[in-house]
């Protein structure tokens, strides 16, 4: 079994062996630029440990593990433009650096690019996998068109919180334990359980930084500890806040949430004592240990060698016990 930081360096070695035309310039410096800006690379390296695990190939699957990583970053470099955000990684976004047509068009071609990328599996498996791949992306695009709508939204709720959470984050992850599964040679029962893994799990890893995001050390977390309040964002805590709020603390969250001059220190102070009164932290914790709960069920079920299974567990055990 490989290591899950081995099979981190060798995405990030082959990331920088990708080869895009010098001409136009401006259509393909964007994409080399955001590949170079790093990230921990999990979602390939999800891909290459999958294979890994059922007995496979490695070599074979790196293809597709680099067009989940070029899909990916094309994610980023067109929520960026949505989200209007002058950073990414600590450096300037495309659309900031060039502009916002230049980042739309290059999105479009590294969505294509990822596509030429996942085409080069074996012949036998072009077509489950591209499945894969199409419902993981457009699962993606459902879910961060849910995530815009609920910015003007005061109706969201968290079943529907949940289903965002779900497209926009989590099925990246099973999807791409799935192609690799598949690549490995796992069944297709094993390969289905492998993406219920990955999927549940990553609804538990968000609702994890959901609530690092109010109870995390800043020092650790690696971003600014209640920055969701500040943005009004509506997350797991903030929902099942106005789910069990009195009448007294609605009103007391509806003035900090619409409050356009409140101080930010202020207004995270005041929130989270609300969630402090409300046991809020208790019941994000609950929820997240249920869908982990649901992760693990289906790694039991999966037929794989104990030692295999374990090392799968470990991995969930250091995704989900962190400060950052």
């Amino acid at each position: 079994m490989k290591k899950l930081t081995d099979l981190q360096a060798i995405i990030s070695n082959e990331v920088k062996q990708l080869n895009f035309p010098a001409y136009p310039a401006e259509l393909y410096e964007p994409i080399k630029y955001i590949l170079s800006l790093g990230g921990k690379r999990m979602r390939p390296a999800l891909l290459l440990m999958a294979c890994d695990l059922f007995g496979g190939d490695v070599k074979k699957a790196i293809s597709p593990a680099l067009a989940i990583e070029v899909f990916h970053n094309f994610t980023l470099m067109h929520d960026d433009i949505m989200d209007n955000a002058p950073l990414r990684r600590g450096k300037t976004t495309v659309h900031e650096r060039w502009n916002d047509n230049v980042g739309i068009l290059s999105g479009d071609v590294m969505l294509i690019e990822g596509y030429k990328l996942m085409m080069r599996v074996d012949e036998s498996l072009l077509r489950p996998i591209l499945n894969i791949f199409n419902e993981t992306a457009v699962g993606v695009c459902e879910g961060q068109q849910l995530d815009m709508e609920f910015e003007t939204r005061n109706d969201v709720g968290i079943d529907e919180y949940i289903t965002m959470i779900r497209l926009k984050t989590a099925v990246v992850l099973g999807g791409a334990l799935k192609i690799g599964a598949l690549i490995g040679g796992a069944s297709t029962v094993d390969a289905a359980l492998i993406h219920t893994f990955g999927e549940q799990l990553g609804i538990a890893f968000q609702l994890q930084d959901d609530i690092l995001d109010v109870y995390g050390d800043p020092e650790k977390f690696g971003k600014q500890v209640g920055g969701d309040i500040i943005s009004n964002k509506k997350t797991y805590l903030l929902l099942k806040a106005f789910e069990l709020a009195k009448t007294s603390q609605k009103s007391e969250l509806t003035k900090w949430l619409t409050k356009s001059d409140a101080d930010p220190k202020q207004k995270v102070s005041g929130i989270t004592e609300l969630y402090n009164q409300l046991q809020i932290r208790q019941y994000a914790e609950e929820a997240m240990q249920t869908y982990a709960d649901k992760a693990f069920a289906a790694l039991d079920a999966i037929n794989l060698p104990d030692a295999h299974k374990q090392y799968l567990r470990d991995f969930a055990d250091g995704l989900m016990v962190r400060e950052n």
